[in-house]
């Protein structure tokens, strides 16, 4: 058996988009195309005067934009336990 899948997905109103994913990743895969779906029909109904394309790149934008905080917080996280590391070593090691 292989650790590799074929599926297909389906965002917006555009055509279908094949895929090659790895099996444990299919959740994931079906959950953000589920909400960017979402998003997008929520954003067509909201902003009628934009065109499907622009709502689409609209969502993109927002997940982006959600992508780079998160990728600069857990940046920030990782700073601050290297940090506790670097101090509870210091502790540890001088205790006699």
């Amino acid at each position: 058996m292989t650790d590799k899948q074929n599926i297909t997905i389906k965002i917006a109103d555009l055509p279908k988009i094949p895929l090659t994913i790895n099996r444990e990743d299919e959740e994931l895969v079906r959950i953000a195309e589920s909400n960017v779906n979402s998003l997008w029909a929520d954003w067509c109904h909201r902003f009628k005067d934009k065109t499907s394309k622009e709502v689409l790149a609209m969502v993109a934008y927002q997940y982006a934009k959600l992508y780079y905080a998160n990728t600069a917080i857990a940046q920030m996280v990782n700073e601050t336990l290297e940090d506790f590391e670097k101090e509870l070593d210091g502790i540890l090691l001088n205790v006699e």
